[in-house]
């Protein structure tokens, strides 16, 4: 049997940024409050954490900080993934080398390889390392899908554990978990389907949302191991307004103006990125004043 790397909730992390780099002081703080508030695992260096404008040094620092500050608390993934197979690989065996608890591999974008060419690239990635991998199927920002069968196939490979997955297509989830079987984790790439995805079988989200309110996200995923469907559904419904504020522009715009707008100094995203939109902002005030 497979075990899983969490069940629950993994908080993507954003990253605070100041204007000499990363505040790792704050990065430090948040997550001791991320722990503290109960959260099952952090997911270090994904999309969420601006991984893609981070220089190699910074990746490396933040790796490190994280490990430090959580000290075996939860499990720390680090998100190593890239469109040319042979940084994947080295991403891969610093975030080992470095103490990380696991991956988080996105598939690789632009060069829109072929299904047999994901199977290669997922294969050569899970060789180089021992550490539990997270497959990334997020079509809307790579421009590939990982196909129910392929996912099948990277299942039979014994370090590749589960996958995030962000298509929004919950019948090709479904049939993820009806192929895949109960030894491979499936977690919700999508705030807004925590539920539905928990109901065929999934284990539970890597949330945005709970970088601001990780409380209504674990009482998602609580409610629902606990067996109180309706309570769950209660939860996911009174989340949905936040939760559609935050993807209304590229995540982790909204997030990281709600985390500031909350007391936090996470700065403005990297370029080219950039900071929300009034309107938006006004909506987050709003919604963050009602506490949702």
């Amino acid at each position: 049997m497979k075990k899983s790397l969490f069940t629950g909730v993994a908080t993507a992390l954003a990253t605070p940024f100041s204007q000499n780099g990363i505040n790792y002081k704050e990065f430090e703080n948040f997550i001791d409050m991320q722990i503290n508030s109960g959260i099952n695992a952090l997911v270090v260096c994904g999309t969420t954490g601006e991984a893609s404008t981070l220089t190699n040094e910074e990746k490396t620092e933040l790796i490190k900080c994280a490990i430090s500050v959580c000290n075996k608390r939860v499990p720390i993934i680090v998100g190593t993934g890239s469109n040319n197979t042979s940084q994947a690989i080295d991403n891969s065996i610093l975030a080992e080398k470095l103490g990380a608890d696991g991956l988080l591999v996105v598939t690789p974008y632009y060069n829109k390889t072929t299904q047999d060419g994901l199977i290669e690239h997922y294969k050569a990635i899970s060789e180089s390392t021992s550490l539990p991998i997270i497959l990334y199927n997020v079509p809307s920002r790579t421009g590939m899908n990982i196909l129910p069968e392929t996912c099948f196939e990277l299942s039979k490979i014994d370090n590749i554990i589960g996958i995030k997955e962000a298509s929004g297509n919950i019948s090709q989830v479904s049939k993820i978990s009806s192929l895949c079987g109960d030894d491979f984790s499936i977690y919700s790439g999508n705030d807004d389907q925590i539920v539905p995805i928990l109901s065929v079988k999934g284990k539970g989200v890597i949330s945005v949302l709970s970088n601001i309110n990780p409380e209504l996200v674990l009482n998602i995923t609580n409610a629902f191991f606990d067996g109180d469907l309706k309570k769950s559904c209660y939860y996911q419904l009174e989340a949905l307004p936040i939760i559609e504020a935050l993807f209304k522009e590229t995540n982790p715009i909204p997030v990281k103006q709600a985390l500031n707008l909350l007391g936090f100094n996470f700065g403005e995203p990297r370029l080219p990125l950039i900071k929300c939109s009034e309107n938006l902002k006004n909506e987050l005030i709003k919604l963050i004043s009602r506490n949702i």
